[in-house]
């Protein structure tokens, strides 16, 4: 059973103190981490740890291990603990009325973090910040009209035969990520009925079912032409079970991933990628900024986006720097 752990992080060097706010010192900010399923959820988390440490925020930091009942209880410690602030990663988008109507009665703000919850009345929390990722569906999607259509007649160029069937290999089911991404990837191809969507599965987020559903996939399916995937980690997986067939990924098949990790845009740089869009986990000063200003019972945007970019095989990517996740 996970352990609810306090970590606080003192001000030790002088550099570190000099980068401290008055906005931010001393404010005490709960915050729930879904899991550590892949590098980027890792970065994310770094980047809240290492942003409350500069700010000096005193940060209550809880891994609900993909169990939603845990990032409850965490929030109902959050608010035995008298936190300023209380901020969470959902996992899914539904079931959060009750421990956010605790939080209100305890008077204490929440903020939404990297995922959207489905919420009647969403005067429980005080904002969102994260990814557009109905957006993010809809670059993917952007990006296989510019692969496979010719603008001026709106047709196939040549070398496509009708239909391209796709592949979706889905996020966890009920998350905010894989719906939207679901959504806006649709809606985009909408008006295009050369495309079809074969087939669909959720593969969790995770590497290991990325690369089990893309074999037992290609055992049972012909002709794939493109997998669109709803993160690195599975598109990782899937691009292993191609090469185990003498696929070769970007080539024989198109493919179109969400996150932009290293290892992603690596393979993007070999040609096993075709295009990646961004999903930006740096999200920890935006994340204090605002709980700073929730601690002083002030309002925040109702939304607040991170800024993201799309890379594709046409990119020079020469001087793209080093990730960091």
């Amino acid at each position: 059973m996970s352990k609810f752990i306090i970590v606080l992080f003192p001000c030790i060097l002088f550099l570190s103190c000099a980068r401290k706010t008055e906005e931010t010192k001393g404010v005490i900010l709960g915050f729930s981490q879904i899991g550590a399923e892949s590098a980027w959820r890792n970065s994310n988390t770094r980047s809240v740890q290492e942003a409350a440490s500069d700010a000096g925020v005193q940060l209550l930091f809880f891994n609900a291990e993909q169990k939603q009942e845990n990032q409850i209880r965490a929030i109902r410690s959050f608010i035995a603990y008298q936190v300023d602030v209380i901020a969470f990663v959902p996992i899914v988008t539904d079931g959060w009325e009750n421990v956010l109507e605790e939080a209100r009665e305890a008077n204490i703000p929440v903020l939404i973090c990297d995922r959207e919850i489905n919420i009647k009345d969403e005067d429980l929390f005080a904002g969102y910040l994260g990814t557009n990722m109905f957006q993010q569906g809809q670059r993917s999607a952007e990006f296989l009209l510019k692969k496979f259509i010719e603008p001026e007649t709106g047709e196939l160029f040549d070398e496509w035969e009708a239909p391209i069937k796709i592949v979706e290999l889905r996020g966890t089911e009920g998350s905010s990520p894989a719906i939207k991404r679901a959504e806006g990837f649709r809606e985009m191809l909408a008006g295009f009925p050369v495309f079809e969507i074969i087939y669909s599965e959720s593969g969790d987020f995770l590497r290991s079912k990325g690369y089990e559903l893309m074999r037992d996939i290609l055992g049972n399916l012909q002709d794939i032409d493109v997998v669109y995937s709803h993160n690195d980690g599975m598109t990782l997986g899937a691009i292993d079970a191609m090469k185990e067939r003498g696929i070769r990924p970007g080539l024989d098949i198109v493919i179109v991933t969400i996150d932009a990790e290293q290892a992603a845009i690596d393979a993007l740089k070999r040609g096993e990628i075709n295009a990646v869009v961004e999903c930006n986990p740096n999200q920890g000063p935006d994340i204090m900024r605002l709980a700073a200003y929730l601690a002083r019972s002030e309002s925040i945007p109702r939304i607040t986006y991170m800024h993201e970019e799309v890379f594709t095989q046409w990119d020079d990517l020469s001087a793209l720097a080093p990730r960091g996740y």
